[in-house]
């Protein structure tokens, strides 16, 4: 049993930058896949990033260049560190850990946290 807790979003401007984390409690996030998936309004929810295991980073083409994910075992939290961001990247961001096999597929996640939301004025 592993809990996830999202943090870090906010209001910001088209081009800046934000970072949000995932605190992973009960079981240590090294042990899982974590990716971060988003939902906005009226929309599905839709895969932004994830890390696996061995820390290979994967990412959506909407977020490739601009999205970085990283992991600190020593604090057993996930980043995800978002720059340029876009009003198009306005959502509410989710952390989920899982062991899956396909990293892109919300339904192979086993955790979730509650969401934190992210919006971009242009």
């Amino acid at each position: 049993q592993v809990q996830v807790v999202e943090s870090g979003g906010g209001l910001v401007q088209a081009g800046d930058s934000l970072r949000l984390s995932c605190a992973a409690s009960g079981r240590t996030s090294s042990m899982y896949i974590v990716g971060w998936f988003r939902q906005a309004p009226g929309k599905d929810r839709e895969f932004v990033a994830a890390i696996t295991r061995i820390d290979i980073p994967y990412f959506a083409d909407s977020v490739k260049g601009r999205f970085a994910i990283s992991r600190d075992n020593t604090k057993n939290t996930v980043y995800l560190q978002m720059n340029s961001l876009k009003p198009e990247d306005t959502a509410v961001y989710y952390c989920a850990a899982g062991n899956g096999a396909s990293i892109s597929r919300a339904s192979e996640y086993r955790y979730w946290g509650q969401g934190t939301q992210v919006t971009v004025s242009s």
